[in-house]
């Protein structure tokens, strides 16, 4: 029925993989304050490390709850479940922390994902504790008709004004008043802007990749 794995194996790195969605829980410390789960699309977002680290490239939302409770506490759990014909959930636990785009080891990492995702806020990185599976048997059969869209192509056309306004209200606190993003944190480049902010790097990587496909 389920089983506790010592380290992510190769097989489970294919099922992670293979998945085109994962889903993200977090929580607050102490007995108040609201748990929050996040639904993540995007297939090139996530990528295992090695058998006890993971990492997914965060993109800006309309809030910053899971960068408010790893900020805080660090917990953080990660579940992919399977809408085939095989059935199963797969859960990684550990504990998560931010990465800015403007720290060396953001950079260390940032090539593990696509390069085609203008809303870049940070990486979230985990050093995964425990990791099981389970049955999934009350999960659905879906089929992928595709990815969205939609939120790539929204944040493509944001101003500076656009960012700021993000950064500075929308994604400066947690729901229950928790730190999230501090007032420096780098803001993406708006469209039409110059490539030497902070997310040049994002638009080099895009570059090269136009490059190598012969665009």
């Amino acid at each position: 029925m389920s089983k506790v794995f010592p380290e992510i194996t190769e097989e489970l790195a294919r099922f992670i993989t293979a998945q085109p969605m994962f889903f993200v829980g977090s929580a607050p410390s102490g007995d108040e304050g609201l748990v929050n789960i996040s639904p993540k699309g995007y297939k090139d977002t996530f990528a295992v490390i090695d058998g006890h680290t993971v990492a997914y490239l965060d993109l800006y939302g309309t809030g910053a709850e899971t960068i408010a409770h790893v900020r805080q506490n660090g917990r953080i759990v990660i579940m992919f479940c399977s809408f085939e014909r095989r059935s199963r959930i797969l859960r990684l636990h550990g504990r998560g922390r931010m990465l800015r785009p403007d720290v060396p080891e953001y950079a260390e990492h940032i090539d593990r994902f696509g390069p085609d995702h203008p809303g870049e806020r940070a990486i979230i990185l985990i050093d995964v504790v425990r990791i099981a599976d389970s049955c999934g048997w009350t999960v659905p059969y879906m089929e992928l008709k595709s990815e969205r869209p939609v939120l790539d192509r929204v944040q493509s056309t944001q101003s500076a004004d656009e960012w700021e306004y993000r950064v500075a209200q929308e994604n400066a606190f947690s729901i229950d008043g928790l730190l999230a993003l501090d007032p420096d944190h780098p803001r993406p480049v708006p469209a039409g802007g110059v490539t030497d902010g902070p997310m040049a790097a994002m638009l080099q990587r895009g570059k090269k990749k136009e490059e190598l496909s012969g665009a």
